[in-house]
């Protein structure tokens, strides 16, 4: 059984039907559009994570010259408590296509979304233009969505265009072996 399919149940079970219409929903939408070439998967929620603690050494790591390490562990740290803040209303999408690849997001990366946050100029966004999903920095003025990437044009949102903002990208999750 797929992890949105285990989600789907567990969303249905508890009766939280709200939360199910609209992952439901979102994950439709995502699977039938592409938009600007770079679109987002649902990945899943946060609400379904069980804490891991990770050993953390709050001792820093050079990025220049080796410094003598610590032998010791000061704390462990639960990475959903690093990179989660609000559960109920965070998830998870993995990224496809190159728009955002200078601003550090790159094709096959894994944000996490919080939709709690209210979105600012500047900030970078999961959105909808005319009901197709993409990864953006978000302009206030003028109101449009910008990528990072040269070869791609901003989205700039005149006239009968519609925006939707459905959430904060608030961390970037990337494997260095790829």
């Amino acid at each position: 059984m797929s992890r949105l399919t285990q989600y789907v149940v567990s969303c249905v079970l508890s009766m939280n039907w709200r939360l199910f219409v609209l992952l439901k929903t979102i994950y439709c939408i995502l699977k039938q559009y592409w938009f600007v070439a770079m679109v987002v998967s649902f990945l899943g929620s946060a609400e379904i994570l069980s804490n891991l603690s990770i050993p953390l050494f709050l001792e820093g790591v050079s990025a220049g010259f080796p410094s003598p390490a610590q032998d010791f562990i000061e704390r462990t740290l639960d990475l959903n408590e690093l990179c989660i803040a609000h559960p109920a209303a965070t998830f998870f999408v993995r990224v496809e296509g190159h728009s955002m690849v200078e601003a550090g997001i790159h094709s096959g990366d894994i944000l996490v979304v919080d939709r709690s946050l209210n979105a600012k100029h500047g900030d970078i966004v999961i959105a909808s233009v005319d009901n197709e999903y993409t990864v953006k920095e978000l302009s206030l003025s003028p109101v449009g969505l910008l990528a990072h990437n040269p070869s791609y044009p901003p989205i700039w949102l005149e006239g009968e265009h519609s925006l939707e903002v459905f959430g904060v990208v608030t961390n970037v999750v990337r494997s260095l072996k790829r």
